[in-house]
């Protein structure tokens, strides 16, 4: 049987380099000189994909509450050694399909807490030169 740590262990594990996408994070306003930083992420369904394959399907479970300001908080329990262990965050309407980013955004976030992807928030986003839509040369 695998111990808490372990399980830990295993949900931080880095994914396969094909599991990360990638977005425009913060542009700056210079229109002469645009900059951008990327950002990594992986999608909601990696996530539940990593708490299939350690936790089992049924080792796993989540909830939603409603939380301050129109926000979403998700909870996510893990069976530990035969109890449930909960771990939880939040997250606001997105810009594009408001509720269903906000909700997949808690998911992943909660996750975050058992240790899903949190090496991401590590990695170093420079600036990089970002042609801007709409601009000609």
């Amino acid at each position: 049987m695998m111990t808490a740590q372990d399980i830990f262990d295993e949900l931080s594990a880095p994914f396969p380099a094909a599991y990360v996408e990638w977005r425009v994070g913060p542009t700056n306003k210079n229109k002469s000189d645009p900059k951008g930083q990327p950002l990594c992420y992986i999608d909601a369904r990696t996530v539940m994909d990593r708490l299939d394959s350690v936790c089992g399907p049924d080792g796993w479970q989540c909830n939603y509450t409603p939380g301050v300001g129109g926000s979403i908080i998700c909870n996510i329990g893990i069976r530990l050694e035969g109890e449930w262990v909960w771990k939880a965050d939040g997250a606001g309407a997105t810009d594009m399909e408001a509720e269903k980013g906000a909700i997949s955004d808690a998911f992943k976030r909660a996750a975050v807490r058992w240790g899903v992807g949190r090496y991401l928030y590590e990695l170093k986003a420079p600036w990089i030169p970002m042609e801007v839509k709409g601009s000609k040369d």
